[in-house]
């Protein structure tokens, strides 16, 4: 069973753009009758992910921060399932359209890791539950998984973000891609997994991210037991 540590700040962030105040829908998005249903908290993993949800897009002292990459620094990281139940608790509100935005150089795509069924076309963005949207990689980079990624691709990027409320954007394990993500994002969260990310090693790619001026959001530790039971621990 897996928790997640609090999400930690790690620097001033600049003045965010209120999630009221987003540009219209783009025609991108294939619509879809879904039916509403809310985040379901029935488990100790549910409430963190919620609060996460919360503290990380909804900070009251810097405004709404609308799109977030996350990171992890150990390529075995749970990282893809933490993503999309953040994307489903954001949607779960019923009020915002959110994006879970594959921005990953991984052999194997998102949608695929999730096990989610792929739309007709596999380069385009389609409804996975209420809205939320699934934008595949290949819909905005055209050669995903190369070394390279041009400035073409990084408006495309963007303008998907323009289109959601919110964005989740999925990163590969740290890499030469990820400050070059990270900088059309409003900032980056590192995903730690607990007995195995060095403390020396996150420090120094927190270093780092800072003299590319990237605004680092936080850390999040993943594949943390809980040390009793859960059903225990909801009583403590």
């Amino acid at each position: 069973m897996s928790t997640f540590g609090d999400l930690l700040r790690a620097m001033p962030l600049p003045t965010r753009i209120c999630a009221t105040e987003k540009n219209d829908v783009l025609p991108f998005r294939q619509e879809a009758e879904i039916e509403e249903t809310a985040w379901p908290v029935v488990s100790v993993r549910d409430e963190q992910i919620y609060a996460l949800a919360q503290q990380l897009f909804f900070r009251q002292e810097t405004g709404v921060v609308r799109n977030v990459g996350f990171s992890p620094i150990e390529a075995s990281a749970q990282a893809a399932p933490m993503c999309l139940d953040l994307a489903k608790a954001l949607a779960s509100e019923g009020k915002y359209d959110v994006g879970l935005i594959d921005a990953s150089s991984d052999l194997i795509p998102l949608h695929q890791q999730l096990r989610i069924p792929a739309s007709a076309h596999s380069d385009s963005t389609w409804m996975i539950s209420s809205r939320l949207w699934l934008v595949s990689r290949q819909s905005w980079w055209r050669e995903p998984g190369l070394q390279s990624m041009t400035g073409q691709d990084m408006e495309r990027l963007r303008d998907f973000m323009r289109g959601f409320d919110f964005s989740v954007v999925y990163c590969s394990a740290v890499s030469w891609l990820t400050p070059r993500i990270a900088q059309s994002c409003d900032g980056l969260v590192l995903i730690l997994t607990a007995n195995k990310t060095r403390r020396l090693v996150a420090a120094q790619i927190k270093e780092q991210l800072a003299k590319a001026r990237i605004p680092l959001l936080g850390t999040v530790l993943a594949e943390r037991r809980l040390p009793v039971p859960e059903g225990l621990y909801r009583r403590l």
